[in-house]
Parts: structure tokens; C-alpha cells; sequence
């Protein structure tokens, strides 16, 4: 899920100095690229996989990853988080990630973070196909907007992945002088138990680790993507309508070379008309006659995966794969309901012998 529009000095200053390169190297006709895809199709991509030329593929997600696991996007008209929150009674809805707001009316963002709590939900095919891939040796790394920590169910772990707007595994305390770490049971238990989170220390609110409106991106996604982009050979982009920065912004960060693969329910991040003209920003062309790299495949993101898991001869490997990890996942959640079976059990079965004595 896409929490917030972060700001910060570093990305804006990114940003510009994006545009000005982008603006001299096309101006001056530097940075023509090579065709390695021989079409512009799904197809084309999964040959390009199995030729052995692709080695460093870096993902790219947002919420319509994990939509199937029935958590809801941001911004679809209707069904969107956005379009749903009149019951918090907030002064608009993106209030309730702001972090001003939060700080005198906490209620509202702990009473959606009960309904949308991560171990609520199972991973979904795409994150199980994100997983395939590091198992085969091709993620370099995968940068998700999502807060909702399936991608470590599934089974990336803290190295393999970027949570560009924070993630629930962790809470701090808010105050800065305080700033005490607490993990996700703490803070499930806190969310399920009905109170507000406060510090145990010093009594401020406790706020999960995710980023806010008016709050900067973990320093790790500038650093990290300064390293990683450069190396990228194939950019997956899957269920993000590419509208926050700087995130949407690091599709312009691959080689002028890398194919870019989106895999979502609409066409995405394509280059502004104007701009278009000096190649800001690195803008997705599916379309024109120009296009040499960028593939749009429309469907659902499982969909999708489950399409290019078969092409690249993946497709019972990683249907194997969900049906054993959901399985995992429904046997843990069955022992956990019958140890807290047993627990109010023997909770009831204790006071009539305390009668008898």
C-alpha cells in the first residue's frame, strides 16, 4: 500500500539534477541505447531471461500486489482506502498518514491499522514469483511502496528488499529524545488490545516505522539506489500507478539500454507530452515509434506472473510454491487459534477446582 508522497531536500535536489542530465543527453543526442529485446512483448522479455544475459533484475511494487490478498489500494475510485475512510470522520483522507495530524489524533490511523494489521493476509502469486526469482539467482533487489510486510512472508529477507515508505516490522517512539525501538508483536498486541501505543520509557505515541506525509525516506533507498540502478539489466514494475515520487522517479535511473516490464491494470508512468521531448525523467514509451524497451502487459499482477512464469518454464514451480506456503501459513494459524483454545480452556477449567478446596 502507498502510504505517502514523501518530501525531502535530497530527493528534489535528485530530482533536478535527473532532469538536467536527461535534458543535456538528449539535447546533444549523447546516450542512444542498444535493442536488446527482439519484441516488445512478454514474450521478448522472458526470451531475453532465458538467454543468460539478464542477471541483475530489480522489482519495483505497489499495492496492486497485494490487492489479491484482499488489502486495498490507494487510489482506485470506490473500493481505494482513500474512498473508504469517511468513518474516521477526517478532515480530508490523506490526514490519516500525515504526521501533524497523527500526533493529536492518533485514533484514526490505529483503528485502520486493526483492519489492515500485516499476519492478517497471505502473500499473493506475484510476491511468491519475487521470491522465484531470488531463489534463481536474478533479484538484485526488490523496492516495494507497500507496508504491509508480505514481502518478507514470502520469504525476502531485510537485504533483498527496499521499503521505500517504511514498514510495519518496527516502531519508535516519536519523541526525539526518546526514539525507543519496539517490534511487531509489541505493537500488534498495543493495536488488538484496543489502547494507543505509547512509549514504555517516556509515555509519547509509539508510531510504526512507516513514512507519513511531511516525513523523509529511509536514508537506506537513496543510498541503495544509487548502487543497485546503474547494474539493473531488466526493471520489473509491477502494480503501482507510478504517481509518487521520488519513488516513481527511479524508472529513469536504469541504463538507456535496461527494458522496463510493467505488469499492471493500466498503462503507467509514460512521459509527459511536453517533457517527453527532452526525455524527463526517464517516462515509459510503449507506444510510440520510437519505442525500443519499455513492455506494458495489462492484466493483474498474479495474472501477469503466472503468464511469464509459464514462458520462462517456471509455471508449476511456482504454483507448487504458493500452494506450500499457504499451506505453512494456514497450519501456523490453526496452531496458534488452538493454543489460545486451550489457554481460555484451562483459564475456565481452574476456578471450579478452587471452589472445591
Amino acid at each position: 500500500r502507498e502510504p505517502s508522497e514523501p518530501s525531502g531536500d535530497e530527493a528534489a535536489g535528485d530530482t533536478e539534477m535527473d532532469f538536467l542530465r536527461n535534458l543535456f543527453s538528449s539535447s546533444l543526442g549523447l546516450g542512444s541505447a542498444d535493442k536488446v529485446l527482439d519484441e516488445l512483448t512478454l514474450e521478448g522479455v522472458a526470451e531475453y531471461i532465458k538467454s543468460g544475459k539478464c542477471e541483475n533484475i530489480i522489482c519495483m511494487v505497489g499495492a496492486g500486489i497485494s490487492t489479491s490478498a484482499g488489502i486495498p489500494d490507494f487510489r482506485s475510485p470506490g473500493t481505494g482506502l482513500y474512498a473508504n475512510l469517511q468513518k474516521y470522520k477526517l478532515p480530508y483522507p490523506e490526514a490519516i498518514f500525515q504526521i501533524d495530524y497523527f500526533k493529536k489524533h492518533p485514533e484514526p490511523f490505529f483503528a485502520l491499522a486493526k483492519e489492515l494489521y500485516p499476519g492478517q493476509f497471505k502473500p499473493t502469486l506475484c510476491h511468491y514469483f519475487i521470491k522465484l526469482l531470488k531463489d534463481k539467482g536474478y533479484l538484485r533487489r526488490c523496492y516495494t511502496q507497500n507496508i504491509d510486510t508480505l514481502e518478507r512472508v514470502a520469504g525476502l529477507e531485510g537485504d533483498d528488499l527496499i521499503e521505500a515508505h517504511g514498514t510495519f516490522y518496527t516502531s519508535h517512539c516519536v519523541s526525539f529524545s526518546c526514539r525507543q525501538k519496539y517490534n511487531l508483536d509489541w505493537m500488534r498486541d498495543k493495536i488488538f488490545s484496543e489502547d494507543i501505543p505509547r512509549c514504555d520509557k517516556c509515555k509519547s505515541l509509539v508510531k510504526p516505522d512507516i513514512v507519513f506525509f511531511g516525513e523523509s525516506l529511509p536514508v537506506r533507498f537513496f543510498t541503495s539506489m544509487k548502487m543497485d540502478f546503474p547494474r539493473c539489466d531488466l526493471l520489473l514494475i509491477m502494480g503501482t500507478s507510478l504517481q509518487v515520487q521520488p519513488f516513481a522517479g527511479l524508472v529513469g535511473r536504469v541504463s538507456k539500454s535496461c527494458p522496463r516490464l510493467l505488469i499492471n491494470m493500466e498503462k503507467a508512468g509514460q512521459a509527459d507530452p511536453l517533457f517527453g521531448l527532452v526525455g524527463f525523467g526517464g517516462g515509459m514509451d510503449f507506444d510510440t515509434d520510437k519505442a525500443y524497451r519499455d513492455v506494458a502487459h495489462i492484466s493483474t499482477c498474479d495474472d501477469g506472473c503466472l503468464a511469464f512464469a509459464e514462458l520462462l518454464g517456471w509455471k508449476a514451480e511456482l504454483e507448487e510454491l504458493v500452494k506450500q506456503e499457504h499451506a505453512k501459513i494456514d497450519s501456523l494459524a490453526e496452531q496458534e487459534k488452538a493454543g489460545e483454545s486451550e489457554g481460555a480452556a484451562a483459564e475456565g477449567s481452574a476456578a471450579p477446582e478452587q471452589e472445591k478446596e
